[in-house]
């Protein structure tokens, strides 16, 4: 019995040395593994996520703030006197960030949960069926359009939530140290073009329906209401182009390896996506999982129970929200500040189609100058400077000009509206908020969560932090549609853009929170050793 106890204890002992010997192999082709992708040159490869995930945030973009113009529209063809109530107005323009905020933080736990392939697509899916829902929207005894119409932007709202997290993520696990922060700018700035395509689409489709709306009597209902549907519409077509290349993208050879416990495999995608920028899954290949740290709620709570860990999501957490309180409380409600400050208003008698067609058009026009004037140029800018300057320092300069420039359109907006030769230095000054937020923290916190945290919580983390900001932005929504009147018809903007100026101040200090992100692996900056990250192996099967 003796021997035989022996002949055991030698035999676990002789595997257990395997094991630990396996592990240190596996463990070292890990670490070679993530240094060929650090160190990979830029290729067509990156191109393609680039455009694949860009394609979705153009979308995105598009569908979110092409209802600022639409909301006149929808006010022309079923509000009262030409208008849709405070409640249906602050309804169709909160809807989608409600949504946005349950979609970030869904998808973003499933793309750890599942993997971000599985995901990738669904969730423009969602935005597709959805946007399609709004324009084919009708008005019923039991059911009003501006009900509907919620309804289907919530869904829609879902969809662009999800895609926050799986873009970021996605992006910046596919990405070289050295031009990580350029992508992923590259690709968030997709979104500056789908609101300036939004301005022409809107812009277009007034101009085709001219004699048609001038030709009616007020409100213009018929021809009105064909503008903002088709308006609306259209946000499905770059969907629908995308939405084969987002199914077909390989999956991130960081969650192969780190979240499916594969290193093999993800070895094995990595030399093929660098060489050659396809990936083969071999269903029949042995699968041999490793031993590393594993997401569980314990693991979650050990790992940020350090302050280390802790002050980086806070940090990304509410400097998204302080962000989101201007940018979306402004970039919602353009068309509204543009007429409290009389920029642009028809000079017509304001029950007259003349004045629905002029009135929609100038809408338009303005935000079209917004998104060229401020807007783009602020997310190129920063994609020259994101990895020479770094992530910080933007961010904290972002949110001091901003601080700035929102204090003096509050506490001057009196003078600086008082006519319309000074009404254009507010217009210029409005632009500069536009690129500062771009040029800034708008950027900033959409790429740093996705660089900042392991990559078994790194989706769940970037889509918390999202989803502050979307909270921000239902509240900026909220807030302003009730806040806006008080004292009189936007009276109350100078108040408004005084409490962006709070906000952008506490961005400040959220910043010092958050570390410095560029020219550093994913693995250094998640607070994690590495060497020894795999302690054995499991079967293979």
């Amino acid at each position: 019995m003796a021997s035989v106890d022996k002949v055991a204890s030698e035999h676990g002992s002789a595997y257990q040395e395997k094991s630990q010997s396996n592990a240190t192999v596996l463990d070292e082709r890990r670490r070679a593994a993530l240094a060929e992708i650090d160190n990979a040159p830029f290729s067509w490869f990156h191109i393609k996520v680039c455009l694949v995930a860009g394609v979705g945030f153009f979308t995105d973009a598009y569908d979110i703030f092409a209802i600022n113009i639409a909301a006149t529209m929808l006010g022309y063809v079923y509000g009262k006197n030409g208008a849709l109530s405070t409640w249906q107005s602050t309804g169709v323009k909160a809807a989608t960030p409600v949504g946005n905020l349950v979609g970030q933080v869904v998808f973003g736990w499933l793309a750890d949960r599942v993997g971000r392939k599985r995901m990738y697509g669904v969730e423009l899916m969602i935005m597709i069926i959805a946007t399609f829902g709004q324009a084919l929207s009708g008005q019923a005894p039991a059911v009003g359009i501006i009900g509907a119409l919620i309804v289907w932007r919530f869904i829609m709202g879902i969809g662009i939530g999800g895609d926050y997290p799986l873009s970021a993520i996605i992006s910046s696990e596919f990405a070289a140290i050295h031009s990580r922060g350029r992508l992923m700018t590259a690709v968030f700035a997709f979104q500056g073009w789908g609101q300036l395509a939004s301005a022409i689409v809107g812009l277009v489709v007034v101009s085709a329906y001219k004699s048609e709306i001038l030709e009616s009597a007020y409100p213009a209902a018929k021809p009105v209401d064909y503008c903002w549907r088709i308006l609306i519409g259209l946000g499905c077509v770059p969907g629908l182009v995308a939405l084969y290349f987002r199914l077909t993208i390989p999956e991130t050879p960081r969650f192969t390896m780190d979240v499916e416990r594969n290193v093999i495999q993800a070895s094995k995608d990595i030399e093929n996506v660098v060489t050659t920028g396809t990936y083969v899954v071999d269903e029949d290949a042995p699968i041999q999982r490793v031993k590393a740290p594993r997401a569980t709620w314990p693991d979650f709570r050990a790992y940020f129970s350090h302050w280390r860990n802790l002050k980086v999501i806070i940090g990304t957490a509410y400097s998204w929200f302080a962000l989101d309180i201007a940018f979306y409380g402004l970039g919602l409600n353009n068309s509204v500040i543009l007429t409290a400050i009389n920029f642009g208003n028809p000079t017509t008698t304001k029950t007259t189609s003349l004045y629905v067609w002029e009135n929609l058009k100038n809408i338009c026009v303005g935000n079209l100058i917004l998104s060229v004037a401020g807007l783009i140029p602020g997310y190129w800018v920063t994609f020259l400077f994101i990895d020479t300057w770094g992530r910080k320092p933007i961010q904290l300069m972002g949110f001091t000009v901003l601080t700035i420039l929102f204090v003096i359109m509050g506490f001057a907006y009196d003078k600086l509206t008082e006519n319309p030769q000074v009404t254009k230095a507010f217009v210029f000054l409005y632009c500069l908020t536009n690129f500062f937020q771009n040029f800034g923290p708008n950027t900033t916190t959409f790429i740093v969560p996705g660089e900042a945290f392991p990559t078994r919580y790194r989706s769940t983390a970037h889509g918390i932090s999202a989803a502050s900001g979307k909270l921000g932005a239902v509240i900026a929504q909220l807030g302003f549609g009730q806040l806006i009147n008080i004292g009189g018809t936007n009276k109350f903007v100078k108040h408004i853009m005084e409490i962006f100026a709070f906000f952008m101040l506490t961005g400040i200090f959220s910043t010092l929170l958050i570390p410095e992100t560029k020219q550093k692996t994913l693995e250094d900056l998640s607070n994690e050793e590495q060497r020894g990250y795999i302690t054995g192996t499991s079967l293979t099967r």
